[in-house]
């Protein structure tokens, strides 16, 4: 089983990393993990692909950069016998057997209730989404806005997308803040847009009067909890998608896949600092360190 991720750089996928190994164990699965250094590449993702077939991978646990321009490579790997299964992120692709990982367009709803539920007045909204190709960020922002604007008190200040990089989402971060100084909410939608959002927030003083609802759980994202730059999280439970990922990949080779289901909704849950040491939190939060 070749596991090909959208990145190997933060938190969520080494807790991604940790689950699949977790379940290799258990199912005595021969497992490699790979991905590309950026969460933009999806080329060489597709490349990764093609050379996990040619090295003889059986089945391939993927998470899609580009939900178009990665179905092409999906589609050969799957003609060629390979068995395929999504986690994360879809693919536009007909011949995957089963998705694994977070509803989307729910888990952007539950970002955007975080802010109307814990703001008072009108919300002034900027959405920090990462690479406008990526099929989870999209159905994040499209869940979030449907609840803002069914709520009749937000108004959408501005939507950027920038790169899956910390560094990269504080610096626009912070431009879209000082463009629009009357932008009181942010909604960050993964790991490395949250913690660029946080910083920015941080930098420009402004913990007090912006309130960030970011995704994903790692060392900054909790930093922030607590200091006050980040005031909710949604997390989700990558440890299962990576578990999950691997199982199914055993099931689907080893001809017990036929109560597979075709969706399979891995939990999450929104942590504040009002619930953040809770037990339930408190395993969501630091999945990464299991």
């Amino acid at each position: 089983v070749a596991l090909v991720a959208k990145s190997t750089q933060t938190e969520f996928w080494l807790s991604v990393f940790a689950g699949a190994e977790a379940a290799a164990t258990e199912y005595n699965v021969a497992l490699s993990i790979i991905g590309p250094d950026t969460e933009e590449d999806y080329e060489t993702q597709n490349r990764m692909v093609a050379d996990a077939v040619a090295a003889g991978a059986e089945a391939i646990v993927f998470s899609a950069i580009d939900y178009e321009n990665n179905a092409s490579a999906i589609d050969e790997a799957a003609r060629a016998g390979v068995k395929i299964v999504a986690i994360d992120s879809s693919v536009a692709s007909d011949m995957v057997s089963t998705y694994i990982g977070t509803d989307n367009y729910a888990a952007g709803q539950m970002a955007a209730r975080a802010a109307l539920e814990r703001v008072e007045g009108p919300l002034t909204v900027g959405v920090v989404n990462y690479d406008i190709s990526s099929a989870n960020g999209q159905e994040r922002e499209h869940g979030a806005l449907a609840v803002l604007e069914e709520s009749g008190r937000a108004e959408i200040a501005a939507v950027i997308n920038t790169l899956a990089e910390a560094g990269k989402a504080r610096e626009d971060t912070t431009a879209m803040l000082e463009e629009h100084p009357d932008i009181n909410v942010l909604l960050a939608f993964n790991e490395p847009t949250s913690v660029g959002a946080a910083e920015a927030v941080k930098e420009l003083g402004l913990s007090e009067s912006v309130f960030l609802v970011g995704f994903d759980s790692n060392v900054a994202t909790v930093d922030g909890l607590q200091d006050g730059c980040v005031d909710a999280l949604v997390v989700q439970n990558p440890y299962a998608m990576g578990y999950l990922g691997v199982e199914s990949a055993y099931k689907l080779l080893t001809g017990q896949d036929s109560g597979l289901a075709k969706t399979v909704d891995t939990s999450t849950q929104v942590v504040d600092r009002e619930n953040m040491f809770s037990m339930d939190s408190q395993k969501a939060l630091f999945a990464f360190e299991q």
